[in-house]
């Protein structure tokens, strides 16, 4: 049963929950930094060059937290690009599979696909009836636009650090 007020709590019990609010208040600031850095990207569309395309696949589970871990294509003049993706953030709950299709942005060189991204992300899935968009934004200025389609029961709200890599 969930104790009526933190006093009722034992000592280890409060220990426990202050350090899951101090870590939670952490990536907190950290997911709400990447969001006002990509708004400021998404923003900005009339600096945005289309270089691409690409497909995403891939599972998102949540509680607070949350992870994900995927694969998909690239498309980049005429040539195909396999590549994975995975990530930690902050935000939204439940659990999801999600198939992406968009654009890539402001890519001058093939090598700078691969890295490290901020995420900022929104959706919702109950069942098979989804909405979402993601914008991602690397340090080389590649952005990536994501239309989003999920399976599953969840929420999402929040951002996320990924790394892609090609396979």
């Amino acid at each position: 049963m969930f104790p009526r007020d933190c006093g009722s709590l034992q000592l280890g019990e409060r220990t426990w929950v202050a350090a899951v609010l101090r870590a939670g208040a952490r990536v907190a600031a950290a997911a709400s930094v990447a969001l006002l850095i990509l708004s400021g990207a998404a923003a900005q569309a009339a600096d945005l060059v289309r270089s691409g395309t690409l497909t995403i696949e891939q599972v998102q589970i949540a509680f607070i937290g949350s992870g994900n871990l995927g694969g998909g294509t690239l498309a980049v003049g005429g040539k195909n690009y396999s590549f994975s993706v995975g990530g930690l953030g902050i935000g939204g709950f439940g659990v999801s599979k999600m198939e992406a299709t968009g654009s890539v942005y402001n890519l001058k060189n093939i090598n700078d696909f691969a890295g490290a991204y901020v995420q900022a992300r929104y959706g919702i899935a109950v069942g098979s009836m989804s909405t979402g968009q993601l914008w991602l934004q690397n340090t080389k200025g590649v952005v990536i636009e994501l239309k989003a389609k999920r399976t599953g029961l969840a929420l999402s709200l929040g951002g996320d650090a990924v790394y892609i890599n090609f396979d």
